[in-house]
C-alpha cells in the first residue's frame, strides 16, 4: 500500500516565492528592481545574529539571456548590505549548493527558470547547509522586501564586493561529481544534451575525464535557445539518436541541470521513477538504503511502488517539489529521493537534485552490477498515466467551482482501486496540473480531459 502522502500545511504566507523560488517573465513580474530588492532583503534576514561578521555569498546563473540584468542586480543588493558575492558565472544549480556549503557562505542564490522557456526566469535562495531555504524563511524575506532602501546601510569598507575564485570553486564541484562515480566509464558511448543551458560545459568535461565517449547534443547555447525542443522536458529527440548511433545510453538535462532524463540503448526514455527504482534496489542489495524507503511524491507511478514491494521496500511519497522530497527524505532518514520528472536526490552524495550526479550514480551502478541501463529499467512496469495541464489567470479558487468538483468526483469513483486522480496547483508556473493513472489510457485520459476542460472553461489564460 501506498504511504500516506505528507500531511497538507498551512505555509507561512507568500505570494512571490512558489515551490521552487520566485519566477516570473523576465524584466517584467522579474524585474532588475525586485532582483535587487530580493538580494536586499535576504541579507538583511540571513545576516541575523551574524551583524559583526563579514559574509558572503554564492550567486550562479543559467545561460538565458535575462541572467545578465538579473545576477548583477541581485549581486548589488547584497554588497548594498554589505554582503560579499562570489559570481560563479553559468554553472549548473547545484554547483552553487556545493560551493555554498563548501565554502561556509551565508547563503547561495541561483538566477534560473529551471525548465521553464527563456522568457522566464527565477531566483532560488540555498542557506549555508546547501538546502534550499524553508517556507518561513522565505516568508520572512518577502515580509522584508518593502522599504529596505529605508534601512541603515553601511559605508565605507563595509560595502559589499566581488570576491575572487570562482575557478577553483567550480573545480571542487567537478571533483566531487568525479568521486560519485568511482567506476570508470572507459568504452561507454554517451549522448549527452545539454539543453542549451548550464550543463553544456560540465557535464562533457566530467564524462570525457571518467573515460566516456561523448555525442552532444544541445551544448551551444546563445541565450535564447534555452530548452527549446530539447533537454529533460524534450527527451524523444535524445533517445532516437542514441538508438541511430547505437550508443549505450543518453542523458538529457534540463536548463539548471538540478534533473535529468536518460535513454537506454534501445530509445527507451528512463525517467525519474525508473531511476529511483533501481537505486533503490541496487542501494538496498548493499545495505546502503536506511528502513528500505524510497521517498517520491504523487506523481510518482504506482508501478514504482509494485516494484519496490516486490523487492521488500517501501514507497513514502511526498508533497511535490523538491524541497518537500528533502524535508520527508530528513524525516525519515532515507537516502533516494526524487521525482518523476527526473529531479532526484541522493543524500549521500549532495544536499539537493544534481542532473549530473544522478546520471553518474547509474552509470556507476550499471558498471558495479554488470547490468545495462535497460536491464535495470525492465524492474518495473509503468502503469498508464496522463498529465494535462491548464494554463490559468490564477490558481486559487478551483476547488469552488462545482463543475470542476463534479468531474473530479465522477474521475474518482470511476478509478476507485484501480488507480487514482488528483488535481494540483503548479508552484511555478501558472498553471493547474491534472493527473489520472489507471488500467486503460484512454479512460484516464478522457477522465482527466473532463476535469481539465472544467478548469479550462472557467479559469483557463
Amino acid at each position: 500500500m501506498t504511504a500516506p502522502t505528507t500531511p497538507a500545511t498551512s505555509p507561512p504566507p507568500r505570494t512571490l516565492f512558489g515551490t521552487d523560488g520566485v519566477r516570473g517573465v523576465a524584466n517584467t513580474e522579474l524585474s532588475p528592481g525586485l532582483a535587487l530588492a530580493l538580494g536586499a532583503a535576504a541579507a538583511r534576514v540571513l545576516r541575523r545574529g551574524e551583524e559583526h561578521a563579514r559574509p558572503h555569498v554564492v550567486v550562479g546563473r543559467d545561460p538565458r539571456i535575462s541572467g545578465d540584468a538579473l545576477e548583477a542586480a541581485l549581486a548589488a543588493g547584497f554588497c548594498a548590505l554589505g554582503v560579499d558575492v562570489l559570481r560563479l558565472g553559468v554553472v549548473p544549480t547545484p554547483a552553487v549548493a556545493f560551493v555554498t556549503r563548501e565554502r561556509g557562505a551565508l547563503a547561495g542564490v541561483m538566477v534560473s527558470a529551471s525548465h521553464n522557456p527563456v522568457q522566464d526566469n527565477g531566483i532560488k535562495f540555498f542557506g549555508p547547509n546547501g538546502r534550499k531555504l524553508s517556507d518561513a524563511l522565505e516568508a520572512e524575506i518577502e515580509a522584508a522586501l518593502p522599504g529596505w532602501e529605508d534601512v541603515l546601510r553601511p559605508d565605507g569598507a563595509n560595502v559589499g564586493r566581488f570576491l575572487p575564485g570562482a575557478n577553483d570553486a567550480l573545480a571542487g564541484y567537478e571533483a566531487h561529481l568525479r568521486a560519485c562515480c568511482p567506476q570508470r566509464l572507459d568504452g561507454l558511448r554517451l549522448v549527452v544534451d545539454g539543453a542549451n543551458g548550464a550543463a553544456f560545459h560540465v557535464a562533457p568535461h566530467v564524462l570525457a575525464h571518467l573515460g566516456a565517449t561523448l555525442h552532444t547534443l544541445s551544448c551551444r547555447p546563445d541565450g535564447v535557445n534555452i530548452n527549446e525542443n530539447c533537454g529533460s522536458t524534450h527527451p524523444q529527440a535524445l533517445a532516437d539518436h542514441v538508438k541511430e548511433i547505437g550508443a549505450d545510453a543518453g542523458l538529457a538535462f534540463d536548463g539548471d541541470a538540478d534533473r535529468v532524463i536518460l535513454a537506454d540503448h534501445s530509445g527507451r526514455i528512463v525517467d525519474g521513477d525508473r531511476i529511483l527504482c533501481l537505486a533503490g534496489i541496487h542501494l538496498a542489495k548493499q545495505n546502503r538504503l536506511p528502513g528500505g524507503v524510497v521517498v517520491g511524491t504523487d506523481y510518482s507511478n504506482l508501478g514504482l511502488e509494485q516494484a519496490l514491494e516486490r523487492n521488500g521496500l517501501r514507497l513514502v511519497r511526498a508533497r511535490t517539489g523538491d524541497r518537500y522530497v528533502a524535508e520527508k527524505m530528513a524525516e525519515l532518514g532515507a537516502t533516494v529521493g526524487g521525482e518523476k520528472s527526473g529531479h532526484l536526490l541522493f543524500s549521500e552524495h549532495t544536499t539537493t537534485g544534481d542532473g549530473l550526479l544522478t546520471a553518474l550514480v547509474v552509470l556507476n551502478i550499471c558498471r558495479e552490477s554488470g547490468r545495462r541501463l535497460a536491464d535495470w529499467a525492465d524492474e518495473m512496469t509503468e502503469l498508464p498515466q496522463t498529465l494535462q495541464n491548464v494554463r490559468v489567470t490564477r490558481k486559487d479558487g478551483w476547488r469552488d467551482l462545482p463543475e470542476v468538483a463534479d468531474a473530479l468526483a465522477h474521475a474518482e469513483s470511476a478509478l476507485a482501486g484501480r488507480g487514482r486522480i488528483f488535481v494540483r496547483p503548479s508552484g511555478t508556473e501558472k498553471m493547474i496540473r491534472v493527473m489520472a493513472e489507471g488500467p486503460d489510457q484512454a479512460e484516464i485520459e478522457s477522465l482527466a480531459g473532463a476535469v481539465a476542460g472544467a478548469l479550462k472553461a472557467h479559469l483557463g489564460a
